[in-house]
């Protein structure tokens, strides 16, 4: 019987030394090449997962995105920064991106010194991701996810949804993770979190209410070292929604901020998304969105000084009615310049626009 107990106690501490070590091991693979490995860079030599990008599935994933990247910053990304840095002049640390899902690609680009993002769809988060040998399984959804943001420069919701939720990568936060690494952050922490009713961050683990609003933090920093925070939510934003929620009274806290709006579906042009369509002309001192956005008609002249930018000939056929004469007006009137990029549901065609909107009469608080 000794010798029973003895043996059961060994095997115990092996089974207990197996784990321990199998969790220092996950420990030590870092988000930032968890992050790099989705977006088919380099990791870390020493990481434990280095071993993966030797893999013939990885080595394609990363000559995809290593062509796509080439071709978005030659056509796209690059175009977008020079414009944001000649037009976006007095910007504020925070930028509310509302309708955005993972997109932080056209968030960085137009505004790339936020030092808050706070966006917001219907995307779920899933969890903080991690690469095993069954990682490679997911890495051709995970392209295909991204075709077309890469290629229209929005996402289709409910086509990620598909292709993120019946894979091995699941989730918002490997597309999140993608557009980080390849704009050239370092991803320093990762954690699931919930916003209460009240607006407050808790753990995600530790909420418990069906009313709270779900979400990922992610702290990084570019190549100058200061750290910056994105915050992604899933949530409801039409005004039964946000009744229901804290998300509005959280990001309230980090008002006044920026806003960036695109291919929003045109939803804040009726009165069931009244509130959010509020928030974002209440709390934001600048505002650019295409004309799926805010309408023309919610921009009070004594508070907002427009500026157009490329070219307004309606929505396109799956939005009918939802054409604005006066938006028009406003852009045969000032003869606007041209963009050299593609934004919105036009990306492809004549029709591409920006407005870009500038509160009035506000003392400057620029970094």
């Amino acid at each position: 019987m000794p010798r029973l107990m003895k043996a059961t106690r060994l095997a115990a501490s092996l089974i207990y030394l197996v784990i321990s070590h199998g969790a220092v091991a996950t420990e030590a693979v870092s988000q930032n090449d968890v992050a790099r490995y989705f977006a088919g860079m380099q990791v870390s030599a020493d990481s434990p997962i280095a071993k993966f990008t030797r893999d013939a599935a990885w080595q394609q994933h990363a000559q995809f995105f290593d062509a796509a990247w080439k071709e978005l910053d030659k056509h796209q990304l690059s175009k977008v920064r020079a414009w944001s840095e000649v037009n976006l002049k007095d910007r504020q640390p925070t930028l509310f991106y509302m309708f955005s899902g993972p997109d932080f690609l056209y968030a960085d680009s137009f505004f790339p010194n936020a030092t808050t993002y706070i966006m917001a769809g219907l995307e779920p988060t899933g969890p903080i991701p991690e690469v095993t040998d069954r990682t490679r399984i997911g890495l051709a959804n995970l392209r295909t996810s991204l075709n077309t943001i890469l290629n229209l420069s929005f996402f289709i919701t409910k086509h990620m949804q598909g292709q993120l939720t019946e894979s091995q990568i699941t989730g918002t936060i490997p597309v999140l993770y993608v557009f980080l690494a390849r704009a050239g952050k370092t991803i320093r922490e990762t954690s699931l979190i919930s916003v209460d009713k009240e607006g407050n961050i808790q753990p995600r683990q530790e909420s418990r209410s069906t009313q709270t609003v779900p979400g990922v933090k992610i702290v990084f920093s570019g190549s100058d070292g200061a750290p910056q925070s994105l915050y992604y939510f899933r949530t409801d934003l039409s005004d039964l929604g946000v009744s229901n929620s804290g998300f509005l009274k959280f990001a309230e806290k980090f008002a006044p901020g920026d806003a960036l709006v695109k291919s929003a579906s045109y939803l804040m042009h009726g009165n069931s998304f009244s509130r959010v369509r509020q928030f974002i002309l209440d709390h934001s001192r600048t505002i650019v969105e295409d004309d799926s956005g805010i309408p023309l008609r919610s921009f009070k002249p004594e508070e907002w000084q427009l500026y157009p930018f490329g070219t307004y000939v309606g929505p396109i056929e799956v939005f009918p009615g939802m054409g604005q004469p006066k938006l028009r007006e406003l852009f045969q009137k000032n003869h606007p310049p041209q963009l050299e990029f593609g934004v919105g549901y036009r990306h492809r065609g004549i029709g591409s626009n920006l407005l870009l909107a500038v509160k009035k009469n506000v003392k400057s608080t620029s970094q």
